[in-house]
């Protein structure tokens, strides 16, 4: 963000913010980034289509995938496989575990 007059605006994107009286150069923080981040969503593809039932829609194909949890309390170490499920429809998430 740059400052200009009494607005802010995004050096990327071009949007402007309005400064009201309360508000100021000195209240917003300046972020130096010394790269730059991208945000990647895993593509559905890379998990199996699996035959289960949707329990929001109905609906029969869903995405599966394994994940673990391990901890340890008293002593004791535990581990747990939990299985996700990903609606290939409405994307609704749900897990079990095994």
């Amino acid at each position: 963000m740059r400052e200009e007059k009494k607005d802010f605006i995004c050096s990327k994107c071009g949007n402007v913010i309005h400064v009201d009286a309360k508000m100021s150069s000195k209240n917003v923080k300046k972020i130096e980034h010394s790269s730059s981040v991208y945000v990647v969503n895993k593509a559905q593809d890379e998990y199996a289509k699996v035959s289960q039932i949707c329990p929001e829609c109905g609906n029969k194909e869903a995405f599966h995938w394994y994940s673990g949890v391990s901890g340890e309390h008293a002593g004791i170490k535990r581990e747990i496989t939990i299985e996700h499920f990903r609606c290939a429809k409405c994307s609704h998430s749900w897990s079990k575990n095994s």
